[in-house]
């Protein structure tokens, strides 16, 4: 039997299908895994939700508190975020810390007060423009998606299943979470997370990530006082192109914990 579940929470504009690799590969290690996808992303977006930041923190809230109940034999919960899932753990860590056992999440130079949201982020921010760019996602084919998918990395399966996802909800939900977070609500809330009680964290830190620079994560990772496990010569997507070292340092960080 595991002795700890971990929660997966991907991010935008994916689907869980880009835990794939990484799930089997703490699943070798004796590790449960439970994805979760948000709202929007890979799963229904219900009329009366509300996409932003905190619709997703309450969302995520509710989640794992089911979660819990389901677990009566008292096994741990860790949660791994990636994008805008590493986002919502993030918010989950400064404002109900004690709801997991520990979190690890990427992309930490997203909490560095000299972070500035990458060109896309900033078009989907601007209203007319986001629309649009939007728009123009959603009428291509689900072949042509899968090509952008496959250009940036990603691999057949997961490209195709990404690309049958994006639809008119999606973006919606794109455009509504990006609005919601412009970089002084992310410096408010690397504030809240630096006075929490937050718990055991880990950042993961992609060396080439092409959207939120490396170099921030581990001034971030200090000032928390987590842990900083660093993917060498990985780039957005380290969980698909190098699992296996992520699961050992996720199982490793884990392990510290017992």
């Amino acid at each position: 039997m595991s002795t700890n579940t971990c929660v997966l929470i991907h991010g935008n504009p994916e689907t869980a299908a880009v835990w794939e690799l990484l799930d089997d590969s703490l699943t070798a290690r004796g590790t449960e895994v439970v994805r979760l996808s948000p709202p929007g992303f890979g799963a229904p977006l219900p009329t009366r939700f509300m996409p932003d930041a905190s619709g997703y923190a309450d969302w995520l809230v509710e989640r794992l508190t089911d979660l819990r109940a389901a677990r009566p034999d008292g096994r741990a919960i860790d949660i791994v975020g990636h994008d805008w899932g590493a986002g919502h753990v993030y918010r989950l860590a400064a404002t109900r810390p004690g709801i997991v056992r520990s979190w690890a999440a990427d992309i930490g130079g997203l909490l560095h007060p000299d972070f500035v949201w990458h060109d896309a982020a900033t078009a989907w921010q601007t209203p007319g423009v986001g629309e649009e760019i939007i728009d123009a996602m959603v009428s291509m084919t689900i072949a042509e998606r899968a090509e952008l998918y496959l250009g940036l990395g990603l691999t057949g399966d997961i490209a195709d299943d990404m690309a049958a996802a994006m639809d008119a909800d999606m973006g919606r939900a794109v455009l509504e979470l990006y609005r919601s977070s412009p970089e002084p609500v992310l410096r408010s809330l690397a504030d809240d997370l630096a006075s929490a009680d937050h718990g055991p964290g880990l950042i993961i830190t992609a060396s080439d990530d092409a959207y939120v620079a490396a170099d921030l994560a581990g001034p971030v990772a200090e000032r928390l006082g987590v842990e900083e496990l660093v993917l060498a010569g990985q780039g957005h997507w380290w969980m698909v192109s190098d699992p296996d070292t992520a699961a050992d340092g996720l199982v490793a960080f884990w392990s510290s914990l017992d």
